[in-house]
């Protein structure tokens, strides 16, 4: 899954492809690299971030999606949202999934939306507010906890008809450094065994802060990050370098080859 910010405010690409011809060249670069699905967002959800309404969201995106649908008809698209009215946007555009950086919680309306559109929906673990998102817990045991999160919110999503379920631990949302390491470490607890299994610490702090780096110079080190995942089930990659961690994929393929 290549990432395609819209915004002007991301932590690491902010303004560099929220016009609609430098968005279309990065969304034909991506899939060129060996992305498969397209991730667009249309808000930064860094800390400190500016807030935007969903109509903003839909202005923003404006004909984006579907000008990479007609250009890429290949292209599987997901959308950035945490907002039920964007989904329905986006779903009458052509998104094929939905990622939900909320877990439902920051618009009651968001598991009707997915149930509605039989969109498959992307769940990751976060704080349960807007203004909380960023927010340092330490848990007792991370891996615990994101587990029950997943638990009740299947549940919740299964019983609205909701079926197809992809899981996102959450990765740089509110969790301190050794909970993420710990989280790498245990990747292959996560999510029952039941549903796929989504990563995004491309570009993460938890990363590159305590190497004293910056979010672009990590590459070597998050693609170490993306074997360990992988080798524990991990499905979908949320990545910024894409041809990198194809490189990784392939690498990981060819190792786990069934003769």
């Amino acid at each position: 899954m290549g990432i395609l910010n819209l915004t002007p405010d991301s932590f690491s690409d902010g303004g560099k492809f929220n016009s609609e011809k430098a968005a279309l060249e990065h969304a034909g670069k991506l899939l060129k690299d060996g992305a498969e699905i397209i991730d667009i967002g249309p808000q930064s959800t860094r800390p400190n971030a500016d807030f935007l309404s969903s109509k903003e969201e839909i202005q923003r995106i404006g004909k984006m999606i579907s000008q990479i649908k007609k250009e890429f008809p290949e292209a599987l698209i997901s959308l950035d949202t945490f907002y039920a009215e964007t989904v329905k946007f986006g779903f009458n555009e052509g998104i094929d999934l939905i990622n939900d950086i909320s877990g439902g919680q920051y618009d009651d309306q968001m598991f009707d939306a997915a149930a509605e559109t039989k969109l498959p929906y992307i769940l990751m673990h976060v704080n349960p507010s807007y203004d909380t998102m960023h927010d340092k817990v330490k848990f007792e045991d991370i891996t615990l906890e994101v587990n029950r999160y997943f638990s009740k919110k299947t549940n919740e999503l299964l019983e609205k008809g909701v079926k197809d379920i992809i899981l996102d631990p959450g990765f740089g949302f509110g969790k301190t450094v050794e909970d993420q390491m710990k989280m790498i470490s245990e990747t292959q607890y996560f999510g029952f065994e039941k549903f796929p299994l989504l990563i995004g610490i491309s570009r993460k702090s938890f990363i590159y802060k305590p190497l004293g780096k910056s979010p672009l110079d990590i590459s070597e080190e998050t693609q170490k990050l993306h074997m360990k995942v992988l080798e524990q089930g991990a499905k979908i990659l949320r990545v910024h370098d894409v041809a990198e961690t194809a490189v990784t994929i392939n690498e990981f393929c060819e190792k786990n080859k069934k003769w």
